[in-house]
């Protein structure tokens, strides 16, 4: 049983590719597949849980990534053993040249056949030994919870995310408490750091 972990802002890639990745007459070994639409929760994932593969469009996270330590902390967690893979969505000459620094076993684009990517993958997980007892991915945060820095990512108050929710304004605050602590975020502007600053 080999664990891989998408990274992909778009759903249906998400959901499309552990739907594939979970057809067992397609690939000789088996996976376990979790999906992440969140970097920040992809580095705590890739902690806990210890992929043995990462499949990553970081092309359609670069909207998003505004300073090199944010790739480079993603990067950071993605040592041996974990191989990583970037299925990207776009070309992107700067973000390439920054990616080429790190050990990434392969790169290709989501045009490409998915038997090139299948061979790529089988290559990747098989080249690593099996794991004997197969772990369940538990989250690092809960599915509210996500729900919860998803909107407070967006730019959204305790009292819209409460509407948004339909909870009390209190337990808003109570879920972000949870949230820095499970993160291991210093104040309540972490998350923001690095977001672009408003050029109006």
């Amino acid at each position: 049983m080999f664990k891989i972990l998408v990274i992909d802002r778009c759903y249906f890639t998400r959901s499309g590719l552990e739907s594939w990745l979970n057809q067992p007459d397609l690939f000789p070994a088996s996976f376990l597949v979790t999906a992440l639409h969140n970097l920040m929760l992809a580095k705590e994932h890739i902690v806990q849980w210890q992929p043995d593969l990462v499949i990553a469009d970081l092309h359609g996270f670069k909207n998003e990534i505004h300073h090199i330590q944010q790739l480079a902390s993603f990067f950071s967690v993605c040592s041996d053993p974990t191989q990583v893979m970037l299925l990207e969505s776009g070309e992107d000459a700067q973000l390439s040249e920054f990616c080429a620094q790190f050990a990434i076993q392969a790169t290709l684009l989501k045009t490409e056949p998915l038997e090139k990517l299948a061979k790529i993958i089988d290559a990747m997980v098989l080249a690593r030994p099996i794991r004997a007892i197969p772990k369940i991915a538990t989250p690092l945060l809960t599915k509210q919870e996500e729900k919860v820095l998803t909107l407070w990512m967006e730019g959204n108050n305790n009292q819209a995310i409460a509407s948004n929710l339909s909870i009390n304004g209190k337990t808003v605050y109570t879920y972000k408490r949870n949230i820095r602590m499970k993160l291991g975020m210093g104040n309540r502007f972490t998350p923001f750091l690095s977001l672009p600053e408003n050029s109006n």
